[in-house]
């Protein structure tokens, strides 16, 4: 009998997987964990029902909300990453040679310890001496760290669980605090086509923390529809202030990313400026 594994998408439609067995399913703390083998896509990250990450094309999600906000800033040497338990966002970020600390603040231990199973080359970061991995909540993290980064990635699941702090115009204030004058933020910020609400709300508040906020999209086939957003807030740089283009192709084993990419991320269809209301903010 086949095995298919299929995330619902606001209950009207969905991303159906083919699985050939489960390799693990518990529960932590703070949500349902399952890793599966699936017949096309290689190993499978599933958080509460949703796909986190498959390993045959994980890479389009991990390079693009790691490299345009470490693209974006002249001299990244201190990194802050919120989330990002499967170490992927880890493993980019310290492709860059100016990074002299990688903090990584993970509120979920079995995220992690499944992620050195089951994930080793998502997860080879985790071995980095300049990789400061934390296991606690990452809301009070950036509470208790002021004018300590250059560039925070939050990496977070949906605005739903564990993640839903992550998404106030709170939280975006105390990431402004924890930034230096200089600092600027990426987050994950969903499919313009399907959360119009989640979106709205989510840079509306941004924007009542960063005088600078973009959005940026890139192309991962397994989330919702296959186009993904991220969030770009500044407290000064626009995308192109001070861009280290240059830099771009000698980043180590790059599949997604590159200086072409980085040149057009930020052109949004009409529908998504509109969505954003975005004639220059």
């Amino acid at each position: 009998m086949d095995l298919w594994f299929t995330e619902l998408y606001e209950n009207a439609s969905g991303y159906t997987v083919k699985i050939k067995e489960t390799l693990f399913s518990g529960k932590s703390k703070y949500q349902q964990l399952d890793i599966l083998q699936t017949e096309q896509l290689g190993k499978m990250m599933v958080l509460d029902g949703l796909i986190m990450l498959t390993e045959a094309n994980e890479f389009s999600y991990h390079e693009m909300i790691a490299h345009v906000p470490m693209t974006a800033h002249p001299n990244p040497e201190r990194v802050l990453i919120i989330g990002g338990g499967d170490g992927g966002t880890a493993r980019e970020v310290l492709k860059h040679n100016c990074v002299k600390e990688c903090v990584m603040v993970e509120i979920d231990e079995l995220v992690i310890e499944k992620s050195k199973e089951f994930f080793p080359q998502i997860a080879s970061a985790f071995d980095n001496p300049k990789l400061n991995l934390l296991v606690q909540d990452g809301f009070k993290y950036i509470e208790d760290n002021k004018n300590a980064f250059d560039v925070v990635i939050i990496d977070s699941t949906d605005p739903i669980g564990p993640a839903e702090p992550l998404f106030s115009e709170h939280f975006y204030k105390n990431v402004n605090a924890c930034l230096k004058s200089d600092g600027l933020m990426s987050a994950q910020s969903e499919s313009p086509y399907l959360y119009n609400k989640i979106i709205r709300q989510m840079y509306t508040d941004m924007g009542k923390a960063f005088p600078v906020v973009k959005m940026y999209t890139g192309y991962v086939p397994f989330y919702p529809t296959g186009m993904w957003s991220f969030a770009f807030a500044s407290k000064k740089y626009h995308p192109y202030s001070k861009p280290r283009i240059d830099m771009i192709d000698k980043i180590d084993n790059l599949q997604y990313f590159n200086k072409e990419i980085y040149c057009t991320c930020f052109a949004l269809p009409n529908f998504a400026r509109k969505l954003l209301d975005e004639d220059d903010k």
